[in-house]
């Protein structure tokens, strides 16, 4: 199955290391980030997993839980864990999904369906393309999905400033422009007339062409 934005994130029921979780229940009326990773004690991984843990916080006052997930078992999560906080200097206090049978990574179309059901024998190679952010709203739909290569580490301020971005405009008729951060000007939708932003934005806003709308952020 293809997962596309606004599509329904999948459900499923899951053994983490704080425990069994079902996980729109989890979710609840909130926000959630689901990242995933291909292998425990990997070196990317490892600090991604720790500047998450760092960030926590920071999600937290957006109304937003994190959950891990890699393809191995949560007994390996826990040792992997204790390294993660001597190396980064932070503890994961947030769930990690283990998915040794490969359910939810294939769940979210991050592996092929016949790529077996067992993590034994499966290298961070053979598990590359589990190195997905995804961004999950209270209704249950698909926000935003961003895929790295293992290369690559992940830039876990950008997920902040687009979860910023996305939870500004579910809630007010604008879009936010190319590098765009709080406080910031954002850009007037074009499905709003001038008449109807005339009475949203008294103050008025800049309009350097007909189509290009720009007011301050809506607070």
């Amino acid at each position: 199955m293809s997962l596309r934005i606004n599509d329904i994130a999948p459900d499923f029921t899951a053994e983490t290391t704080l425990g069994s979780i079902s996980f729109h229940e989890w979710i609840g009326d909130g926000w959630a980030i689901l990242f995933s990773h291909p292998k425990d004690f990997t070196p990317v991984c490892t600090t991604e997993l720790g500047t998450m843990a760092g960030l926590e916080s920071e999600f937290a006052k957006r109304n937003t839980k994190v959950i891990g997930l890699s393809v191995d078992p949560v007994t390996n999560h826990r040792k992997w864990a204790a390294d993660i906080e001597e190396l980064q200097g932070h503890a994961i206090n947030y769930p990690m999904i283990g998915d040794s049978d490969l359910h939810v990574a294939k769940l979210y179309d991050m592996l092929p369906a016949d790529a077996g059901d067992t993590s034994e024998g499966r290298t961070a190679a053979t598990n590359a393309t589990v190195r997905t952010v995804f961004v999950i709203g209270p209704d249950k739909r698909i926000k935003l999905q961003l895929s790295y290569p293992m290369s690559t580490g992940r830039n876990f301020e950008e997920v902040l400033r687009v979860l910023d971005s996305i939870q500004l405009t579910a809630s007010h008729k604008v879009a936010t422009p190319a590098n765009w951060r709080q406080g910031e000007d954002v850009v007037i939708l074009p499905s709003v007339s001038n008449e109807e932003a005339s009475q949203k934005y008294p103050q008025g806003w800049r309009s350097p062409k007909p189509y290009l709308r720009l007011v301050a952020q809506p607070r």
